[in-house]
This record gives C-alpha cells, structure tokens and sequence, in this order.
C-alpha cells in the first residue's frame, strides 16, 4: 500500500532562529521562555532580530502567545515593549529525597526497560529533578536508588531516529509518513496521525488513523523502520 501524500502541500523555507532552521512551534516556545526570562520589556524589532523572521511574522508570533492566553502586555516609552506578566511563572515545586527517590526509580525503570518510548524527555526531567534536590537530598537519593530495584521484561527496541519523530507527532499532534513491517515481513508506507500511545507489557504501539482510508487501526512502534513528519516530506 503506497500513501498518497499529494494531497499534503510541502512546507515553505523555514527562517532560522538563533541560525538553525526551526519549526514555527519551537520558535513559540522559545519566544515564550525568553520574555519570561526578561525583568523589562522588548520590541517587536528586536525579538525578529533575535529570532532571525521579519517584523510582520513576529507580530503574528506575539498575536500567538495572546490566543493561548498567555498574559502579553505592551508598554511604551523607554525601556517598554512586549513583556509578560510578572506573576506568570510555575510555582516552585519541593521534592523531599524519598518523594524524589521514588519517582526517579520508576523513571530510570522506565527507561531501562523501554516501558516510555519517549526516554529522551524522560530523562531530561528526570535529571531536572536531581538538580533541584539539595545536596544532602542527593546524597540520600543516592543511597534510595541502590536500595530500590525493579525487576521486569523490557519492551522490544525501537530506532532512536523513529522514537523522536513519534514523540514530535504525538506531542503536536502533527501526521506522520511511517514506514511499516508487518508480521507477515510486508513493508507498506502509510500516512497516519496518532490518536494515541499504549503500553503493554513488551510492546509498544500507536493507536492511530490511517490518513488515506479514515481507519484506526495498531501499529507496534518495534516495526516502524521509518518514520518523518509529513509537514518535512517534500
């Protein structure tokens, strides 16, 4: 089965931003991190030179970050601009090491035992954990993990390259071209989106619709050999 992806126009040149190309919803994030990150306002200006788009396309951006309602003033005179307000951030968050131990244990089993797919963010957060311990809560969290072991059978091993771009798909709810081997060793291309991620036991598998047909139908993610977001398919 071949997948009629003409119907999905390919995406224009993408600008750059801090000089690598980047998709338009990183270039949100970071532009939301960035004003957070400021104790005063910026120009409109100055984030394009920044971010690397024209003037027009960051206040497209700034019109964004409204929608999502996300507290985006605007002041004028020196030192005004764009700027978020000051009470827009997280609350801290204060782990106690045997809170911590706990969730990074079954995060590194986890991990070790391919239960998640996406063991990149999983460690990632993992390790922002770690950090924000003090340093005799590290100690502790230390002698935690060496006392609390997990025993199972690992999910079968799926291609990093393939991980990462199912974990974009999913996360941004964007279609995805798969390349796909079923049991009977039959290699199909499929168009699909991600409706959902299930794990059981040792498989893992996308519960997603199959853009030509309209079906929903499993795919275990162990046989996908090939996987790009349909948005990067010329």
């Amino acid at each position: 089965m071949t997948c009629s992806c003409d119907s999905y126009s390919a995406p224009a040149v993408l600008r750059a931003c801090y000089g690598t190309a980047m998709r338009r919803t990183q270039r949100l994030f970071a532009l939301t991190e960035y004003l957070r990150g400021r104790r005063t306002g910026v120009t409109a200006e100055a984030l394009a030179s920044r971010f690397g788009v024209t003037i027009r396309t960051m206040y497209r951006d700034l019109d964004a970050l409204r929608e999502a309602d996300l507290p985006l003033g605007a002041e004028r005179g020196r030192g005004g601009g764009y700027a978020l307000d000051r009470n827009y951030t997280l609350p801290p968050v204060n782990f106690t090491a045997r809170e911590a131990a706990v969730m990074m244990a079954i995060g590194q089993f986890a991990i070790d035992l391919r239960i998640v797919p996406f063991t990149n963010t999983l460690r990632a957060g993992l390790e922002k954990l770690r950090s924000a311990l003090s340093a005799s809560a590290q100690r502790e969290l230390l002698v935690r993990l060496e006392e609390l072991k997990f025993l199972g059978v690992p999910t079968f091993p799926v291609d990093a390259r393939v991980r990462e771009t199912v974990e974009r798909a999913w996360f941004e709810n964007q279609p995805i071209h798969i390349t796909y081997v079923d049991g009977n060793l039959l290699e199909t291309t499929r168009c699909v989106r991600i409706c959902s991620v299930i794990m059981d036991r040792h498989e893992t598998r996308l519960d997603a619709e199959d853009l030509d047909s309209g079906e929903r139908r499993h795919f275990r993610l162990d046989r996908v050999t090939r996987a790009k977001l349909l948005s990067e398919v010329a």
